[in-house]
């Protein structure tokens, strides 16, 4: 189930209609997708290879180019932080660093679950994410990602280029928002 929790004040919101309207209002798309249409096996399999991945994404096929067509999103690919990800410790201290892109930070999450932290306001957010759930977050948002104490996540990530996005981690450096 998701979760915002504020920063500030310790405020919980659980409900899903909740969540979506608060999110929206600063341009964070949050919907459910839900996991039921895919094997446990096929979702519980750590190990990234092309027929998982194939599999995976043909499951979403209807949804991925709704939004690839909303949106102008053209390519998508499976992510995988587990154990058994190589260099697991140096890859979550890079993306627990603030940062944004000049593209959005699209995930469906396939299994697992994490943090998203978003800065909204004067406030941070933080965007309890777990198997099921899809958040966009917008271009030039102020953000990064936790693994929580599951320490896994297995996700669908969209892009509009095949290049992907960098994090650019000066605050400073302007990324172009969408309107």
């Amino acid at each position: 189930m998701a979760k915002v929790v504020y920063r500030s004040s310790g405020k919980t919101i659980t409900d899903t209609n909740q969540i979506k309207e608060l999110l929206s209002n600063y341009g964070v798309i949050y919907d459910r997708w839900g996991v039921d249409r895919l094997p446990e096996e096929v979702r519980k399999k750590y190990e990234v290879d092309e027929e998982n991945s194939k599999t995976i994404i043909k499951a979403y096929k209807e949804e991925l180019d709704r939004l690839k067509s909303e949106m102008g999103y053209i390519t998508e690919d499976i992510v995988v932080l587990s154990d058994k990800t190589p260099n697991l410790e140096a890859l979550l201290e890079k993306f627990k660093k603030e940062h944004h892109h000049t593209d959005d930070e699209v995930r469906f999450v396939v299994d697992g679950s994490g943090v998203f932290p978003v800065k909204i306001e004067d406030d941070i957010v933080d965007i309890h994410v777990e198997a099921g759930e899809l958040i966009v977050v917008p271009a030039g948002a102020r953000h990064w990602f936790e693994l929580d104490e599951n320490r896994k996540i297995k996700c669908i990530r969209v892009f509009k280029t095949s290049a992907g996005w960098e994090a650019i981690y000066n605050e400073n450096e302007k990324a172009t928002m969408r309107d």
